[in-house]
């Protein structure tokens, strides 16, 4: 029985995005061995878009008040891009440390 996902993000600066997804984001995690860390992610749903290529992914995060998330990114030094509507709901994207952005959103779609 398949009991869980793992996302992996490709970054050109993998521990600063680290130190971002522990110490702003405030993510549960475990060190796996010498500092490698993995984190626990909040619950999660998929779904499948229509594309010319294969193997391409994205990950978003969601939220239940995406002003009051930015806010606080903001807070934290975290620039989000100005939200936009999307038929699916409103949506930004932060900067990571890395330099690569993650999606951010509030759904207006009923979640799994």
């Amino acid at each position: 029985m398949i009991n869980g996902g793992h996302v992996v993000i490709y970054t050109k600066d993998a521990e600063a995005d680290c130190a971002f997804f522990k110490s702003v984001l405030k993510f549960p995690h475990v060190d796996t061995h010498g500092g490698w860390l993995i984190f626990k992610l909040p619950p999660s749903e998929t779904a499948f878009h229509p594309s010319d290529e294969n193997d391409m992914h994205e990950l978003f995060l969601m939220t239940d008040d995406l002003d009051g998330e930015m806010k606080a990114l903001k807070n934290a030094g975290v620039a989000c891009d100005e939200p936009s509507p999307q038929s699916w709901g409103r949506m930004t994207r932060l900067k990571l440390p890395g330099g690569g952005t993650l999606g951010l959103y509030q759904p207006r779609h009923a979640r799994p």
